[in-house]
């Protein structure tokens, strides 16, 4: 069976590179089409993400000049994952299979060719997976493989090397619908679901225009909020490191019984900061990690929307 695909493109503030990718994108659909891989009615789905440039002008003149083009406009700037997740829920009523890829031309679109190949093979979920970080600083590679090494002992069942590059089948899409959190975090989420997966590996290459969106900071809480949205190690963490503190504690006050009782004790300022600034800090850490639990749960009993469409384009929405 030709499957019908939609590639689905979050974009935020892309005015420089989208003209660029643009094309490229619509060259491999239509390639794909031509070579009877999948259907006609396929789809290339642009989501402007509250952009502050130039971006929905240009998406809007790409839906209107080729119908293999559509859009979602967002009512603000949501965040990647967040615009991600409104093209897939958007792209499971009209395709068989989506492929979501970023728009910075970083990606290899000819490792869709792969992806569909074993889509066909019966993979529900197939991974884009560099083959390697040579383009990559030596900070950025070596951060990269902390954060998945951090992310798989915290219990979070990430892809090695794989970023929001991958195809998605439509029973996976509607599974991926039943899971409601906020507090979102794809790369884990999807692995959680299960159905059949495999990897395709490409080679990433530099960002064709514009600069990344993604700096050290953002990184940072990236990674922060996949390890809190996934797993409660965190927490585990806290109470055994309590557990052991505490164990500490009850051995010094024997001890001070002891120094006591032979007359041996000694006023030390020195130990008592020391001691003081020790536990001061654990208390502290603690409190922020459970701090950080507790807001991820206020914001969940809110269940406010994860996104707001204001604007759709293309012929998909026009039918």
């Amino acid at each position: 069976m030709t499957p019908i695909l939609y590639i689905v493109i979050p974009c935020f503030n892309e005015e420089a590179v989208l003209p660029i990718t643009s094309g490229m994108f619509l060259k491999k659909l239509n390639s794909l089409i031509e070579q009877n891989i999948i259907m006609p009615s396929s789809r290339i789905m642009l989501v402007n993400d509250g952009s502050q440039d130039g971006t929905w002008d240009i998406i809007s003149g790409l839906c209107e000049q080729d119908e293999h083009f559509c859009a979602l406009s967002l009512s603000r700037n949501f965040g990647h994952q967040y615009a991600l997740l409104a093209g897939l829920m958007e792209a499971k009523e009209l395709a068989d299979i989506t492929i979501s890829i970023d728009c910075d031309g970083q990606d290899d679109i000819n490792a869709m060719d792969d992806m569909i190949a074993a889509y066909q093979n019966g993979a529900d979920i197939v991974y884009g997976v560099r083959s390697d970080r040579s383009t990559d600083s030596f900070f950025k590679r070596n951060s990269a493989l902390l954060f998945y090494k951090l992310m798989n002992k915290m219990g979070s069942n990430t892809v090695y090397n794989h970023a929001d590059y991958r195809l998605l089948d439509k029973r996976f899409l509607n599974e991926l619908a039943n899971f409601k959190e906020s507090n979102l975090f794809l790369r884990g989420i999807i692995p959680m679901v299960g159905f059949n997966s495999t990897c395709v590996y490409y080679e990433r290459h530099a960002r064709l225009a514009g600069k990344s969106h993604y700096p050290l900071r953002k990184m940072i809480n990236f990674a922060l909020e996949g390890i809190t949205s996934l797993s409660v190690k965190p927490i585990r963490i806290i109470t055994v490191l309590g557990c052991i503190v505490s164990l500490l504690g009850f051995v010094g006050v024997i001890w001070a019984i002891v120094m006591f009782i032979m007359s041996r004790t000694v006023a030390g300022w020195a130990s008592m900061i020391c001691i003081v600034c020790f536990l001061g800090g654990i208390q502290l850490l603690s409190l922020g990690v459970l701090g950080e639990y507790i807001g991820k749960m206020y914001l969940e009993t809110k269940e406010r929307p994860r996104y707001i469409i204001k604007e759709k384009k293309g012929t998909p929405f026009s039918e």
